[in-house]
C-alpha cells in the first residue's frame, strides 16, 4: 500500500478479485466481512474434521458408545458428507493414523544419516509418539475399548503395518526382501508394546516410555540377526525342495504331453 492510503482506508491490500470487489463500498459491511467469518467460507477437509470430531468425543466418553451420527454433528459435517470419506469409526482411526504420518515424516530427518540404524529408529518412533500426545485421552479410552475386540485389533494392524512400513523408510532401514514382512510385523508388536506403556506415562520426560522403546528395538535386532541367521541356515535345504518341485512339475508337463500324443481326440 503507498503512503497515500490514510489508515481508514478500506481498500484492501491485496489486488485480488475479492478485494476489487469491496473496493468502495461501505466500510462497515467490508469491515464486518473482514473481521467474521466469510458466509461462504469452504468447510475444514472433512477428513481431518471427522478425525478431530472423532478424538474429541472419545476423550470425553467411552468408544462404544459413540454413534457415526455424534461424529458426523461433532464434525458439522452431513451423514452424507461423512460416508463419503469414511465408512465407520474405524476408518477414522485409519485417517488419523495417515496423520500421524504425515506429521512425522514431514519432519527433516537428515540429521540421523549418520546415526546406526537403531538410533535412526529410535528417533523416527519418538517423533511418532510427540505426534500422537494431543490425541493421548482419546488413545487411552480407545485403546482400553479394543483390547476386548480381535477383528477391530486385526483391522488396525493392516492399518499399522502401512504406517511402520513408512516409519522404517524414514528411518533408512528397507522393509523388501525374505525376511521384510517378518521385519515390519515385528515392529507393528513391538511399536504396540511401547504405546501401552506411553499411554500410561505422565512423565513429561517420559523415562520408561523411552526405556521400553529401547528394550523394544534391540529386542527386535536380535530377533532379526537369529531369523537372519535360520535362513542362511536353511537356504541349501530351500534350493532342493525348489528343485525337487521343479523336476516334479516337469515330469508332470512330459506326462500330459505323451497323453495327448497318445489319444487321438487330442488332435482333434
Amino acid at each position: 500500500m503507498s503512503d497515500s492510503a490514510g489508515p481508514e482506508s478500506t481498500v484492501p491490500k491485496s489486488g485480488s478479485a475479492k478485494g476489487r470487489k469491496t473496493a468502495g463500498k461501505d466500510p462497515g459491511k467490508a469491515a464486518a466481512r473482514d473481521d467474521g467469518a466469510p458466509r461462504d467460507a469452504p468447510k475444514r477437509n472433512p477428513r481431518e474434521a471427522a478425525v478431530e470430531a472423532l478424538m474429541r468425543l472419545a476423550a470425553e466418553q467411552p468408544w462404544n458408545d459413540i454413534e457415526i451420527g455424534d461424529v458426523a454433528r461433532e464434525a458439522d459435517l452431513t451423514l452424507a458428507e461423512l460416508r463419503e470419506v469414511y465408512p465407520s469409526k474405524g476408518a477414522i482411526l485409519g485417517g488419523l493414523a495417515r496423520i500421524i504420518d504425515r506429521a512425522v515424516l514431514a519432519e527433516d530427518n537428515s540429521d540421523l544419516a549418520d546415526e546406526p540404524a537403531r538410533e535412526r529408529l529410535f528417533d523416527v518412533l519418538m517423533r511418532r509418539l510427540d505426534a500422537m500426545t494431543p490425541y493421548k485421552p482419546a488413545l487411552r479410552r480407545i485403546s482400553y475399548a479394543l483390547r476386548g475386540d480381535p477383528l477391530s485389533m486385526l483391522a488396525l494392524n493392516g492399518v499399522m503395518l502401512n504406517s511402520h512400513r513408512y516409519m522404517l523408510a524414514a528411518a533408512g532401514i528397507d522393509t523388501e526382501g525374505p525376511l521384510g514382512r517378518l521385519k515390519l510385523q515385528g515392529l507393528v508388536i513391538a511399536f504396540a508394546r511401547v504405546t501401552e506403556t506411553w499411554l500410561d506415562d505422565d512423565d513429561p520426560a517420559l523415562a520408561r516410555t523411552m526405556a521400553r522403546l529401547d528394550k523394544e528395538i534391540r529386542n527386535g535386532e536380535r530377533f532379526m540377526e537369529r531369523a537372519e541367521d535360520a535362513r542362511r541356515l536353511t537356504a541349501p535345504f530351500r534350493a532342493l525342495g525348489r528343485a525337487f518341485l521343479d523336476r516334479r512339475r516337469s515330469g508332470r508337463r512330459e506326462a500330459g504331453s505323451r497323453d495327448e500324443d497318445s489319444d487321438p481326440a487330442a488332435a482333434i
